[in-house]
């Protein structure tokens, strides 16, 4: 027998003792294709804004008054040397926060006119949803927020409305902020 048959004999003499010991392929699973957002909570209710209409989150910073503009207006701050618009989001819906500033979170919404902060009541981080579960959004004139609203997931007995910022960055009486 020559040095290459020898050789060739001994790797497949391993490859069968590996194929004996093998446990198999693991079963196939089906891939499921996720939508991701930031979700976030206003006046009790979950929301999630999609990633790609979201720059940013940040605490929410010091901010100057300006005078003669609407309530819900609380300001301009300076973020990473810009000037952003602090806008109270439930302010604008004619409500009130109950939760604490300290939760409290600021969006920045960057469109290709507009660079504004958006307050909302706390911020939950990415949020994950099985494509398959959007739903699209039922009216609710009850909710202020629902012109903004494209649709809802559910997950674990929650329902999260998917929030536009662009929607709301489109909206004129979002954008009139003079007295």
């Amino acid at each position: 027998m020559s040095d290459t048959s020898a050789a060739y004999a001994t790797l497949f003499n391993y490859a069968q003792r590996s194929k004996a010991y093998s446990s198999g392929l693991p079963e196939t699973q089906e891939l499921k294709e996720y939508w991701s957002g930031i979700g976030f909570s206003l006046d009790g209710r979950n929301y999630v804004a999609p990633i790609n209409e979201t720059a940013e989150v940040l605490q929410v910073p010091n901010f100057t008054s300006v005078p003669g503009v609407k309530k819900w207006v609380k300001g301009v701050a300076n973020v990473r040397g810009k000037l952003v618009p602090v806008l109270d989001l439930l302010g604008f819906f004619n409500r009130s926060t109950q939760s604490t500033t300290r939760k409290r979170r600021l969006l920045i919404i960057q469109t290709n006119t507009l660079y504004s902060g958006i307050i909302v009541d706390q911020v939950y981080g990415m949020q994950h949803f099985e494509v398959d579960d959007f739903s699209v959004p039922t009216k609710d004139s009850a909710d202020a927020a629902s012109p903004y609203v494209t649709g809802h997931y559910s997950r674990d007995g929650e329902t999260w409305q998917v929030f536009s910022p662009y929607r709301l960055a489109e909206d004129s009486h979002f954008l009139e902020v003079a007295m």
